[in-house]
C-alpha cells in the first residue's frame, strides 16, 4: 500500500474548467483557425512570424541581462546558449525549449527564464539547438546533450554551484528527458537533481490522446504532431526507440521529477504514461493536471498557468536546495 494520492477524476470534468480558461482556449482557436500551416508555407517562414510575436503565443520581451555563450557541440558544431541567471545562483536550470523540434527558439521565452532566476534562485541555461526540418534527428538531441556535459564539466567554475535540474516545455520535455537518459546511458551520469517536464511528448509513436484529438486547432492538433513528427524523424524507422520515444527506455536511476499537463491537450497521455513508468522505475514523480489547460497553457495571463508557474519554480527551488 502507499499514501501516494490517486488521479482525481473531477480534475478531467467539463466542470473542473473554469469560465476564464474556457474564455482563453475560446480566444485562442479563433486566432489559429485559417491560420497558414509551417508546412505550406515553410518552417522558417513560420519561425520569423513568431520572432515579431505574430500567432498565438505572445510576444515575450528580451531579458537585458540575458547573454550568449557558445560552446562546442558534436562534430565541432558550434551550439549557442542563452543565460539569464541572478547573482550568487544557488543551481542550474538546463532549459530546453518547445515548438515541435521545428520551431522556437532560446530567446523567445526570456520572462520564464527572468521568473526561474528570480523565484528557484537558479542560473537558467537555454539551449539553441538546431531544428528540423534542415537538421533532423540526431541533430537536436546531441546538441542538447552537448550543452549537458558542457554543464557538467564547467557549471562550478561558470555559476558557482554544481546544483544541476533540467527541464522543457512539448518539444523540449521529450529532449530533456532524451538527454538525461543520454546522460545515464553514454557519460555515466545521474546527477541531476529534479526535471521539470511540461506537456511533453515522450511517444513519438504516437499515444491514443495524440491520434485522438483531432482537428480542432487548440495550439495543438493531430496533424501537427504528424507532421512535426515527419519532419524531426525524416528516415527513422523505429519511432519506439528510447532515444526516440523516452517512455519505452529503461527510467531507472532518473531524477525527481515534476510533470505538468493541461487536460485539453492532445499530449495528455504522454504525460500520464511517462508519470506512471517513471514512478514505476523507483523514481520520484509529482503530477499537476490542470483542467481544460490547452497545449501550450503556461504562456498565456490565467490562473492554472500562474498556478503551474509557481508550482515549477517551488519544485526547482526545492530539489536545489
Amino acid at each position: 500500500m502507499t499514501d501516494r494520492p490517486e488521479l482525481d477524476p473531477a480534475l478531467f470534468r467539463a466542470e473542473a474548467i473554469s469560465a476564464e480558461t474556457r474564455a482563453i482556449n475560446e480566444a485562442i482557436v479563433k486566432m489559429m483557425t485559417g491560420m497558414a500551416e509551417w508546412w505550406d508555407v515553410g518552417a522558417q517562414t513560420v519561425r520569423d512570424a513568431r520572432a515579431r510575436g505574430e500567432g498565438a503565443f505572445p510576444l515575450a520581451p528580451k531579458s537585458p541581462r540575458a547573454r550568449t555563450v557558445e560552446i562546442e557541440g558534436k562534430g565541432g558544431h558550434k551550439v549557442p546558449l542563452r543565460i539569464v541567471a541572478p547573482d550568487n545562483p544557488r543551481g542550474v536550470y538546463l532549459h530546453i525549449h518547445g515548438g515541435g523540434w521545428v520551431l522556437g527558439a532560446a530567446d523567445q521565452q526570456d520572462p520564464m527564464l527572468e521568473r526561474i532566476a528570480n523565484n528557484a534562485g537558479l542560473a537558467c541555461v537555454s539551449v539553441e539547438y538546431r531544428l528540423a526540418p534542415e537538421n533532423p534527428y540526431p541533430a537536436g538531441p546531441d546538441d542538447c546533450e552537448a550543452a549537458a556535459l558542457w554543464l557538467v564539466k564547467n557549471a562550478r567554475k561558470e555559476f558557482g554551484t554544481e546544483a544541476l535540474t533540467i527541464g522543457g516545455e512539448s518539444a523540449g520535455g521529450h529532449l530533456s528527458a532524451v538527454t538525461l537518459l543520454r546522460m545515464r546511458d553514454r557519460h555515466g551520469f545521474t546527477g541531476f537533481r529534479g526535471a521539470n517536464l511540461v506537456f511533453g511528448a515522450f511517444d513519438l509513436s504516437m499515444t491514443p490522446s495524440q491520434k485522438a484529438f483531432g482537428s480542432e486547432r487548440l495550439i495543438l492538433r493531430t496533424i501537427d504532431i504528424e507532421q512535426f513528427g515527419d519532419a524531426f524523424l525524416a528516415g527513422v524507422a523505429d519511432r519506439r526507440a528510447p532515444d526516440i520515444s523516452p517512455l519505452y527506455a529503461d527510467l531507472k536511476g532518473m531524477p525527481p521529477a515534476l510533470f505538468s499537463i493541461g487536460t485539453r491537450d492532445a499530449l495528455l497521455d504522454d504525460t500520464l504514461f511517462m508519470y506512471t513508468r517513471w514512478i514505476a522505475a523507483n523514481n520520484e514523480a509529482e503530477l499537476a493536471v490542470y483542467p481544460g489547460g490547452a497545449h501550450g497553457f503556461t504562456a498565456f495571463p490565467c490562473e492554472i498557468a500562474r498556478a503551474a508557474n509557481a508550482r515549477a519554480d517551488a519544485f526547482l527551488a526545492r530539489v536545489t536546495g
